[in-house]
């Protein structure tokens, strides 16, 4: 592919995920994302063969570039549980400052996971992690820093709900309880209480 190609298939990706992002896969126009990509609906289709390929394709690099921003943390060697709450905060603070990546799972969800069943390269990217959370897992059990018997895959659900539901529903919560949980010091809060949760179950 030429360098000109892959950029405007870029700009293609771009505008279709603020398009999906705002308004679903059903209420989502190509017309739209193809105006907003400054490509035509015939250069769209021939980089992409229909809007629900698109989808998939916009849904796959959402999660690749969590995912690489995750690797990028090297929590590796940092001691068990410095390396959980740098997890843990990892992912409340990705989840706020991405909000399209929340609309995106959102609607997949909607349509029952059918588009992601079909992509081979998210289980890929995920099975690493789980790796690497087991690994800090493992660490903190030989140390006597957390308990044993975690299933990393329980604890990894468990810290996107954290911060998932709270992104998810910042504007009904904030309603509710008439506070605004949508600025840094709620944020900050948010975090400080989701990694004491994390390290507290941990405890051994």
């Amino acid at each position: 592919m030429s360098a000109r190609a892959a950029a405007t298939r870029q700009r293609i990706l771009d505008a279709a995920l603020a398009e999906f992002a705002a308004h679903g896969l059903a209420g989502a126009r190509v017309d739209e994302i193809a105006l907003r990509s400054g490509a035509n609906k015939r250069m769209l289709y021939a980089h992409f063969g229909s809007k629900e390929e698109l989808w998939l394709v916009v849904l796959e690099q959402a999660y690749a570039a969590k995912r690489a921003e995750e690797r990028a943390l090297e929590v590796e060697h940092l001691p068990p549980e410095e390396a959980m709450a740098r997890l843990v905060r990892f992912n409340l603070r990705y989840t706020a400052a991405h909000p399209e990546f929340v609309a995106l799972l959102n609607q997949e969800n909607i349509h029952r996971a059918a588009y992601l069943k079909r992509s081979a390269e998210v289980p890929a990217m995920y099975s690493p992690l789980l790796g690497s959370l087991r690994a800090v897992l493992k660490r903190g059990e030989e140390t006597g820093r957390f308990r044993r018997g975690v299933d990393p895959l329980q604890l990894y659900v468990t810290m996107l709900g954290l911060g998932h539901f709270w992104v998810a529903n910042r504007h009904t919560l904030s309603t509710i309880f008439d506070a605004d949980l949508g600025t840094e010091a709620a944020l900050e809060a948010r975090e400080a209480h989701v990694v004491e949760v994390v390290l507290g179950y941990l405890k051994p």
